[in-house]
């Protein structure tokens, strides 16, 4: 087992650091503040200047293999590094949902899906949303999705209410990969396909924005999104009828371990807040850095951040070196691994700053509530331990 980085991922660890240092933390608040003073679903017009400056520098689209030429383990640390502020990745063309939509149109477009959609998302021209989960049913079973995609002549014809699609808001937002059902007599995991389906479609009606505990994630938004008589070309179906679940295997496979290391740039940010207050603060008559209890946080919140980054290092390496299928249970244990230790790191560096850690003065709020949501946002962690749970049993390694 050998997963230690190579010169390439070296080499761009350090460009990216300097770009953070340079670009990114110094406009931290500046980005929060110009999206509370406008239109909150329109872009940003920092964020498209800075974007610039990562296209210019090279910094663009590296996670996606056949584009930077970088494998899983060599994009890790470099997703970490983007993680510590939760709205960097999309300077640099990195961030969800474009990244798992774009590795969609990759993998399983046609020549045509692909000049039409892929090339404006991966220049960065337009944003996408991706619509599975449904308000009326448990959506961590995707098999109980009921929304329909009926073939009519030349045509399909999509219905249904879908939510938490993450994106939709956003002004440049131009498309929806919408999954439904084909077939409702097929094998169960036969029945749903996936297809394109561009947001000014008749029929296409962004019903609301949904907030996460109380913030709308302006200017991406989660909408809920639905679609009534949507008629859409046969064109538009992705790799054909009844294969919605093997494209969306092939769309979570690299997006969770990109999900698991902005956690880990997150939780890694957070102890180093932890470690600066808890040394600017005192009570009781000694610095906070003094106390039993704070060290001994600082101490499990580094113990806990190394191991998760093991294990999500070796989920890389297994995945480029014996592929996603074989590597489904490291996927499994990173998806219910990592979230609960950032949150739990998270938590720690929040008690540290007392009230102002609950304040917008700090980022940790913000940070709990994005690794709180992704306890859901990739299937529940349950979801994953049963998984987890069945391969063992059977000895499935």
């Amino acid at each position: 087992m050998d997963f230690d980085y190579s010169a390439k991922s070296v080499e761009l660890q350090k460009q990216l650091s300097a770009f953070m240092a340079e670009h990114i933390y110094p406009n931290e608040q500046a980005y929060v503040d110009e999206i509370g003073s406008g239109d909150r679903w329109q872009p940003s017009k920092l964020m498209e200047e800075l974007k610039a400056k990562a296209k210019s520098a090279g910094l663009w689209n590296l996670f996606l293999s056949d584009v930077s030429g970088l494998t899983n383990l060599e994009y890790a640390p470099l997703a970490e590094i983007m993680g510590r502020v939760t709205w960097a990745s999309e300077v640099f063309n990195c961030s969800a949902p474009d990244t798992g939509n774009m590795e969609v149109l990759h993998l399983y477009g046609t020549p045509e899906q692909k000049l039409k959609w892929l090339r404006p998302l991966l220049d960065g021209e337009i944003r996408s949303c991706f619509s599975m989960t449904e308000p009326d049913v448990a959506s961590s079973d995707a098999t109980n999705i009921q929304a329909s995609i009926v073939k009519d002549g030349n045509d399909y014809i999509l219905n249904g209410d879908k939510w938490w699609s993450t994106g939709g808001g956003d002004a440049r937002c131009k498309l929806s990969i919408f999954m439904g059902k084909t077939d409702e007599t097929a094998p169960r995991h036969l029945q749903q396909s996936m297809i394109l389906v561009p947001m000014d479609t008749p029929g296409v009606i962004v019903q609301r924005q949904v907030d996460v505990f109380g913030y709308d994630d302006a200017p991406s938004g989660h909408s809920a999104i639905s679609f009534i008589n949507v008629r859409v070309p046969k064109e538009n179906l992705l790799l054909g009828e009844g294969r919605g679940f093997e494209i969306a295997q092939g769309r979570l496979g690299p997006g969770r371990v990109h999900h698991c290391m902005r956690l880990i740039g997150i939780a890694e940010r957070s102890l180093e807040l932890m470690c600066s207050r808890a040394k600017a603060r005192a009570a009781f008559g000694k610095p906070l850095a003094e106390q039993g209890v704070i060290r001994q946080w600082i101490a499990e919140s580094r113990l806990a951040i190394d191991q998760a980054r093991l294990l999500v290092l070796k989920c890389a390496w297994l995945m480029d070196t014996v592929g996603n299928k074989a590597a489904r249970r490291e996927i499994a244990m990173i998806k219910a691994a990592v979230p609960q230790m950032a949150l739990q790191v998270i938590d720690r560096a929040i008690q540290v700053h007392g009230g102002a850690g609950v304040s917008p003065d700090f980022p940790l709020a913000g940070f709990w509530i994005y690794a709180r949501t992704l306890r859901l946002a990739d299937g529940p962690d349950e979801v994953h331990l049963e998984s987890i749970a069945k391969m063992e049993l059977r000895n499935d390694r």
